[in-house]
């Protein structure tokens, strides 16, 4: 996902046809393995979401609440693919045989109408390239969900995330992927710390202050209802994470391999830094310390997974760890915002974290902390360091200024927020009239 079609046809057609070439086929030429993984790639990011983001989320809210979250995890698939379909692809990719502007692709596309079943991207069809993008344009929006569990209306998620699709996340998607700006200045976002976590994240905790706390935050307990099908959605986060960093790669190749090696590695990192953590502070280690460890694990290796080694992967994964652990109880303790499932400090601080390093990690000069040579040397690592904190600058206050813009144009056309009596009886009767378990 990592690689828009400028840089496809830049950086990978190159090399992928020089492959080709001893094969006896041309480089836009459907290629059998490439189209198998990225179908496959493709399948494991919609798995990410239902059920996988959908049951982490769901046991991690009070009981009153699970069904609210599933119903928006699941509504939100099915609106954002139509959204997708209508103007988002073409306003993150344009058209093809179009020059892109800086800012926002070509309305060439809307209803993906210059896709046919012969139209390629690389040596993968058009069509498999869209919907790969589909998914990714499917979970952002998802996980700012976690933000703002068990107070917001579901009409008014309708209407912001929908908004903040087109606002947000396609002009953003274009700027790093589509052949934008901050893509032409090299910033280094193979799958997604800018694109997906910092926009999402951003906008998390904005909804999150705007929205103001739970009733009795900070002084009722609000604990997961049910951490077995937490636990159960995280490993199908993990699973699915392959697709997300390794699909990025857009073929069957040593990219993908080695993507799909660091995520895991940092994954694994990840889990066992929170888990310390807590072990060393509270005397012993929890269930949810370790699978929250696992996804900042997750999301700090993203937008790194195509250019940092295995070294880097575990330093990176154990910075998550510990990082996104103090920032989750910054956050919930010190400052006071109720962001309801930690969305800012284990998704966004992940995602600036793991941008940053990329720019550190890609050098040709760190030994074994080597990745695959996108810098060169000490004065390289500095710029394209400071390329990474461009890009992470400028993703934050544009999300954060945009979603605090569509937050209050929504809440002039229906109140974001459930009334004290509804947040009593929880969202689930509220809301939809049902309750999530009848034992």
């Amino acid at each position: 996902m990592g690689f828009s079609v400028r840089v496809l046809r830049t950086h990978i057609l190159p090399f992928a046809s020089l492959l080709l070439a001893s094969a006896g086929a041309s480089a836009d030429e459907l290629n059998g393995a490439d189209t198998a993984w990225v179908l496959t790639s493709t399948a494991l990011v919609l798995f990410m979401t239902i059920p996988g983001l959908s049951l982490f989320y769901a046991g991690l809210v009070r009981v009153k609440n699970v069904l609210s979250v599933l119903m928006q995890c699941f509504a939100l698939t099915c609106l954002m693919s139509v959204l997708w379909f209508a103007v988002g692809y073409t306003m993150a990719f344009g058209s093809e045989g179009v020059e892109q502007g800086p800012f926002l692709g070509d309305f060439g596309n809307v209803f993906f109408s210059s896709i046919t079943i012969d139209s390629m991207s690389g040596t993968i069809p058009t069509s498999l390239f869209a919907i790969f993008q589909m998914t990714f344009a499917i979970i952002t929006p998802a996980l700012i969900v976690g933000a703002f569990a068990e107070r917001m209306r579901f009409s008014a998620m309708l209407i912001f995330c929908s908004i903040w699709l087109l606002v947000v996340y396609a002009p953003v998607c274009h700027w790093v992927w589509g052949g934008g700006w901050l893509g032409d200045i090299g910033l280094q976002d193979f799958a997604g710390g800018t694109v997906v976590h910092i926009t999402a994240a951003v906008a998390a905790l904005v909804a999150a202050v705007i929205m103001g706390p739970r009733k009795g935050f900070g002084t009722v307990p609000m604990p997961p209802h049910n951490l077995a099908i937490t636990v159960a959605g995280a490993g199908m986060l993990w699973v699915g994470w392959f697709g997300f960093n390794a699909g990025s790669a857009l073929g069957a190749n040593n990219t993908a391999a080695m993507a799909m090696l660091v995520t895991h590695l940092s994954a694994a990192c990840g889990a066992l830094a929170w888990m310390t953590m807590e072990w060393v502070r509270h005397g012993k280690p929890s269930v949810l310390g370790i699978v929250t460890g696992m996804v900042a694990g997750l999301g700090t290796i993203t937008p790194a997974s195509g250019s940092v080694g295995p070294a880097a992967a575990v330093v990176i994964g154990l910075t998550a760890g510990v990082v996104c652990y103090f920032a989750t109880n910054l956050l919930r303790n010190v400052l006071k915002i109720d962001d309801s499932l930690d969305v800012f400090p284990v998704h966004g601080v992940g995602g600036i974290l793991g941008t940053l390093l990329a720019g550190i990690f890609c050098s040709t000069q760190l030994g074994i902390f080597s990745g695959n040579g996108f810098s060169d040397g000490i004065n390289s690592i500095a710029a394209q360091f400071g390329v990474q904190a461009i890009g992470v600058i400028t993703t934050f206050v544009y999300s954060a200024v945009m979603s605090y813009i569509i937050l209050k144009l929504v809440n002039t056309m229906v109140e974001l927020r459930v009334d004290a009596d509804e947040e009593n009886q929880g969202l689930d009767l509220v809301l939809h009239d049902e309750r999530g378990y009848d034992l």
